[in-house]
Order: structure tokens, then sequence, then C-alpha cells
């Protein structure tokens, strides 16, 4: 809390922190936002043991609602600091998850970025936060960040889905009759479309809820922690956008032509 007093706008000898490089530093600013402040959440989560079936392909829920609790802590403590300084927005969000010694089923789950405050309000008006009068977060790069905001888009907050999911062993039937095949192994591929669909969906679904046009930057990755390698989480992540007017249509670049002679 005395770090953010010291960092608080119009505070004599305050200065920002940030970790946007110096070229995103300069493209956030020509968008027309401030940098105030460096912000985190952090939260040591255990994560609990659940076992699947064997030869069943199944999504380990309680282990889904764990990474995705540990995730929301975090990201909820860097929106309380960034709406401490009274900030617009969070950019540069870096969201990772770094296992500890503490134990095998314990990880520090970090949110971070940089605090910023628009120069101007929305226009017509409005405010940049979003429908839950929080602070918008983006993992945006500087330049992408730069980009959405000339394209006339405002962001209002990382989305995410996860799914932990159990893929059924093999019988060693089909183990052995596939030896020396080019054949599909179709429980496992019908498998990991289930997970990527699961965590596809809850991200979508956030974004309804911020009542976003769409998401943009979406990534979507596969970890397998210290679960082994039948059991692995689909983590999909991205920043909700909306157009910062009603009638907005994106400009069509003017492409100039050179003629010589």
């Amino acid at each position: 809390m005395k770090r953010l007093q010291e960092l608080q706008p119009g505070r004599a000898g305050s200065i920002f922190t940030s970790d946007l490089s110096v070229n995103e530093f300069l493209l956030v600013r020509e968008a027309g936002f401030k940098p105030i402040g460096l912000v985190l959440g952090s939260s040591i989560y255990h994560v609990g043991i659940q076992l699947g079936r064997w030869g069943k392909n199944q999504e380990l829920e309680t282990l889904s609602q764990a990474m995705y609790h540990a995730r929301e802590l975090a990201m909820a403590r860097m929106e309380a600091e960034a709406a401490a300084l009274g900030a617009d927005g969070i950019v540069g969000v870096r969201l990772s998850v770094e296992a500890r010694e503490f134990g095998n089923d314990i990880a520090e789950f970090i949110a971070i970025g940089t605090a910023v405050k628009a120069d101007q309000p929305a226009p017509g008006g409005a405010s940049w936060r979003n429908n839950k009068n929080l602070p918008f977060t983006s993992d945006l790069s500087g330049q992408d960040f730069w980009t959405l905001i000339r394209a006339g888009y405002a962001p209002l907050g990382m989305v995410m889905g996860t799914c932990v999911y159990h893929i059924a062993h093999q019988r060693m039937g089909a183990v052995f009759s596939n030896i020396g095949k080019n054949v599909e192994i179709e429980q496992f591929t019908q498998a990991l479309y289930d997970a990527r669909e699961l965590a596809m969906s809850r991200m979508q679904a956030e974004a309804e809820a911020l009542h976003a046009e769409g998401v943009v930057g979406v990534q979507l990755n596969a970890h397998n922690h210290r679960w082994g390698g039948h059991t692995t989480e689909f983590f999909s992540i991205g920043t909700a956008v909306r157009p910062l007017r009603s009638d907005h249509e994106i400009e069509r670049p003017t492409m100039v032509l050179s003629l010589d002679g």
C-alpha cells in the first residue's frame, strides 16, 4: 500500500514504473494513455488431486476449477491495485504459473502489468473502464494496443477459459494392432478436440459477460504441469474488445501510387 501511495498521480515527487519497452511506452503515450505504475497480483495455490478413469476421456472438474480460481485471484488483486491508483486500465498484462519448491502440488499464479490513465474520456464522454466498473486489462503489446485504439476499438478485459482433461490410455490390444501402421488414434483426437472446445467456449462466455464484440490476440496453450502425460490443461486467453462508437467502421487504408515520368 505504501508503494501504491507513492505512485498516486499528482503526488509530489511521484514517478511511474512500467515493464513496457521504450517503444511500447511511446506508443501507449501516443494512444493517449499515461503509465502510472506497475501493478501485480499473486496467489500461491495448492492444487488438489483428482483421479481420472484409466480408459475414459473426461474433464477433471476439480482441477479445472482450481486452475481457474487461482488465476482469478491473481488477476483480481492486480485489478485492485490499479483501481487504488485511479487507473483506467492495465496494458501489457502477463499471466504466468510458476512451480514452487514448497510441494509438488503448489504453484504461484502471477499477474503483472502497467496501470494507465487516459488523457481524455472515451468518445461521447464514456468511461474507459468496462461494464463492471473495473479498469480494463489487456495482454496486447504496446504496438498492438496503439493499433487497436487508432482503429476505433477499446479493450474491455482479458478473458480466459481453462479445462483440465484426462486423456484415456490405449488398451493393450489397440497398441499392438497399430504397430507399424499409419493410423489416427481417434480417442486421442476426440479428447483433445473436446478439451480445447471447453476452454474456448468458457473464454467466449466471459467475453459475452463484458458485452464484447469479439476477442483479439487469442492464445490457446496446453500445459502438463506436474500431472503426468495423460492429464493436460488447455488454457485459452485473449483481450475482449468493443468499438468506441456504435456506428464505427474501420477505415480502409488509401493506396498511393507513384508514377515516374
